[in-house]
C-alpha cells in the first residue's frame, strides 16, 4: 500500500512538473520551476517517512493484538447482577417491608482447552455482605467440566445447574420480567438450584435436547420442614447417602416455540438424618414432575410453568407437604428495543396435600426499560392474596455482560 501512494504521488509529479516546465520555458522562470521541484521532492520524502512510520505502527498493533489473544488463552470472564429496593406491605400482621438491596453480585470464569473440552464457573455474593451475622452468602453456583463426546453427546462434570424449570438455568436480569425472580420456581422447583454429579446432554435432531442427569440431592433432614428451598445442600459437605436422578427432555424445532418437561427421582430427600432436635427423621422418596411452554409472535410472548412434588413419608403427609404444587402464566409484549410490559399470575401450595385453604395468589404488573440490551431498569406492581395478603411495588436495576 505504502508504494502504491508513492507511485501516485510520484505520477503526479512528473505531470505537474511538465506543466510547470512549459510555463517556465514561456515565461523564463526556469529557477521557480526547479525550486518548485525541489519542494515537491521534500514532500514525497516526508510523505514517504511518515507511510513508514504508520506501517510500523500497524506490525506493532498487530503484534500486540496476537500477544493478546495468546496471553488470554481461551479463559473468558462475564457477570451479572442486580440491585432491588422493596416497598411492601403485610396486611395481615400490619408490616411494611421498605429495603434496598443488593441481591447478587455474579462473576463467570471459563476456559476453553481445545474445541472439545470447556470449563466453566460462576461464583456470586448474596446481598452485599458475608460472614457471621451477615445477611450474605459467597456461593459457588456452578463449576462444571463440560466434554463434547461426540457432535449429538455433550457432558457436564461437577457442580451445574439443575436443568428443571425457566429461570434456573437462566436467570440473568435482562432475560426476564420482574424486579424479583417468580416465586413459583423460587418455592416449589427451588431455583436456583445446583447440584454436584454428571449431566449428559443429547441432541439426536436438530430442535431436540435430552438431559439425563445423576447429582447430589437434597436433604430435609436438619430442618425437617419438607419444603424443598430448605432441602438445598449447595454442595456443601452435602450428605450423599443417597443420589438423585434427573431428566429433561425440550423441544425448539419451531421457530418461537419451546416445549419442555422434566423429572426427578430421589429415592430418600432426607439423606437417613435427623431434626436438629435428634429425632429420627422417616425415609422419604420424592419425585418432582415440571412442564413448561414458550411461544413468541413477533413482539409478543407467553410463558407459562407448572411444577408439583410428590412426597412420600409420615411426617410429609402429617403437615400436608407430600404434595406441593404451583404454575404461572406470564404474557408480555416488547414495544421496541427499549420498552417491555408484562403480566404474571403466580400460584403455589407448599402445603397442597391438606384441606387448608394455604395456597398463595401473586398478581405482578410491570414494566422494563432498556438502557441497552444488556442494562435494564424494571418496575412492578405486586399482590399477594389467599394464605398472605401483601401489596406493594418493587424496583430494581440489573445488568450482564
Amino acid at each position: 500500500m505504502k508504494r502504491t501512494l508513492i507511485a501516485t504521488a510520484l505520477l503526479g509529479l512528473f505531470a505537474s512538473q511538465t506543466t510547470f516546465a512549459a510555463e517556465a520555458t514561456t515565461n523564463n522562470e526556469t529557477a521557480e520551476l526547479r525550486e518548485i521541484i525541489k519542494k515537491q521532492n521534500d514532500v514525497l520524502k516526508d510523505l514517504e517517512r511518515r507511510l513508514d512510520e504508520t506501517e510500523q505502527r500497524v506490525e506493532v498493533t498487530a503484534d500486540a493484538v496476537e500477544n493478546a489473544e495468546t496471553a488470554n488463552n481461551g479463559v473468558s470472564i462475564g457477570g451479572y447482577g442486580e440491585l432491588h429496593y422493596n416497598n411492601l406491605t403485610d396486611n395481615d400482621n400490619n408490616t411494611d417491608k421498605k429495603e434496598v438491596d443488593f441481591h447478587r453480585f455474579v462473576l463467570f470464569f471459563g476456559k476453553e482447552f481445545n474445541s472439545t473440552t470447556r470449563f466453566f464457573s460462576e461464583f456470586e455474593l448474596e446481598h452485599a455482605l458475608s460472614g457471621d451475622g451477615k445477611e450474605g452468602e459467597v456461593e459457588l453456583e456452578q463449576a462444571y467440566i463440560e466434554h463434547d463426546i461426540s457432535d449429538i453427546v455433550t457432558t457436564q462434570i461437577g457442580v451445574f445447574l439443575v436443568p428443571v424449570g425457566l429461570i434456573n438455568e437462566t436467570h440473568e436480569p435482562p432475560t426476564f420480567y420482574g424486579v424479583e425472580r417468580n416465586p413459583v420456581e423460587k418455592n416449589i422447583l427451588p431455583a436456583t438450584w445446583w447440584e454436584a454429579g454428571v449431566n449428559f446432554n443429547f441432541k439426536p435432531t436438530a430442535g431436540v435436547s435430552i438431559d439425563t442427569a445423576m447429582h447430589s440431592g437434597l436433604d430435609i433432614s436438619s430442618k425437617g420442614s419438607y419444603k424443598p428451598r430448605d432441602g438445598r445442600q449447595k454442595v456443601s459437605k452435602a450428605a450423599a447417602e443417597d443420589f438423585a436422578f434427573t431428566g429433561r427432555v425440550k423441544y425448539t424445532a419451531i421457530p418461537g416455540l419451546e416445549l419442555a418437561a422434566s423429572v426427578q427421582f430421589q429415592q430418600d430427600i432426607t439423606q437417613g438424618g435427623m431434626l436438629d432436635d435428634g429425632t429420627v427423621v422417616d425415609e422419604a422418596s420424592a419425585t418432582l414432575l415440571t412442564a413448561h411452554a414458550v411461544y413468541q409472535i413477533e413482539k409478543f410472548t407467553v410463558k407459562a410453568l407448572y411444577a408439583t412434588w410428590d412426597i412420600d413419608g409420615d411426617e410429609a403427609a402429617e403437615m400436608g407437604r407430600d404434595e406441593q404444587t404451583g404454575y404461572y402464566i406470564e404474557p408480555a409484549y416488547r414495544f421496541n428495543d427499549e420498552i417491555g410490559v408484562f403480566a404474571r399470575y403466580n400460584a403455589w401450595d407448599n402445603n397442597a396435600g391438606n384441606s387448608d385453604d394455604s395456597e398463595v395468589e401473586q398478581v405482578n404488573l410491570g414494566i422494563n426499560y432498556y438502557l441497552h440490551e444488556d442494562v435494564v431498569l424494571k418496575f412492578d406492581y405486586e399482590s399477594q392474596t389467599g394464605a398472605k395478603d401483601i401489596d406493594g411495588f418493587n424496583i430494581g436495576l440489573g445488568y450482564q455482560f
